[in-house]
């Protein structure tokens, strides 16, 4: 079975796994009705250890004197700026680190109880997906 996050495995005897869970949550409207239900599987990080099970970590920041800056050359040539989010931005990185996730209780693959999940891409919780 593959995923695009993750492919079904044999643990290999060197690696450890991680433990996940699921998040849930309710996205209300603004007058206090449920518009819909969201689910988030999140990675237990936390459990990583630096130079064992990931080597480096950082988020891309800006300067706020770039941002001046930029600003600053926005107006005096009558340029015109568009902001951009990306939401899915952790899930778009391939994982060069090997990790393995456990698969989650009361969704267990049939047949493939004893197998786990080797993640191909990165998932919220891990120390390494704001790269």
């Amino acid at each position: 079975m593959y995923n695009h996050t993750w492919e079904l495995v044999d643990l290999p005897p060197h690696a450890k796994t991680i433990g996940c869970n699921w998040i849930f949550k309710r996205k209300l409207k603004q007058d206090g009705s449920i518009e819909k239900y969201k689910a988030r599987l999140v990675v237990k990080g936390f459990k990583q250890r630096k130079n064992v099970d990931y080597f480096d970590t950082f988020a891309h920041v800006t300067r706020i004197t770039s941002i001046r800056v930029l600003i600053t050359l926005v107006s005096i040539h009558n340029l015109v700026i568009h902001q951009m989010d990306v939401k899915t931005a952790f899930f778009n990185e391939d994982l060069k680190e090997e990790i393995y996730m456990e698969q989650l209780g009361g969704c267990l693959v049939p047949r493939n109880e004893k197998k786990v999940c080797k993640l191909v891409k990165s998932l919220y919780g891990l120390k390494q997906a704001p790269k």
